[in-house]
């Protein structure tokens, strides 16, 4: 197999970084292992930003999230790790990461961490007629 996971983010410059606009990118694929079982953890993610200087790459970021899937790790720590990667890899304006696990025992879980850099300020939400 010539694909395999990484744990590299790759990047590209903002086309628009005079502009904030907003990112969404879904990954209904995600898996990763429970620690306490082995068992697989199977959620969807949604990022979304507001890039500032870079955009992440999406080839590196499915390999990136290849690379959990055989990694035991509770919700809220992957979570807030893949946050922290990907603000380290692209410093964004603002970044919102949303883990929305699948049932498991009955029990769902969302997990939702965000970052913002100290500088920006949001743009007031326009309402049309």
């Amino acid at each position: 197999m010539s694909t395999k996971p990484s744990q590299e983010l790759e990047t590209f410059d903002n086309p628009n970084p005079e502009r904030d606009y907003t990112i969404r990118i879904r990954m209904p694929e995600f898996t990763c292992l429970c620690p306490k079982t082995g068992q697989p953890d199977f959620a969807e993610l949604l990022l979304e930003y507001v890039p500032d200087q870079l955009c992440v790459e999406l080839k590196s970021l499915k390999l990136y999230i290849w690379a959990f899937r055989e990694q035991g790790a509770f919700h809220e720590a992957v979570t807030n790790e893949m946050l922290a990667d990907l603000v380290a890899a692209t410093n964004p304006r603002f970044m919102r990461l949303t883990a929305d696990f699948k049932v498991r025992g009955g029990i769902y879980t969302v997990v939702t961490a965000e970052h913002r850099d100290e500088n920006w300020v949001a743009p007031q939400k326009v309402e049309l007629p």
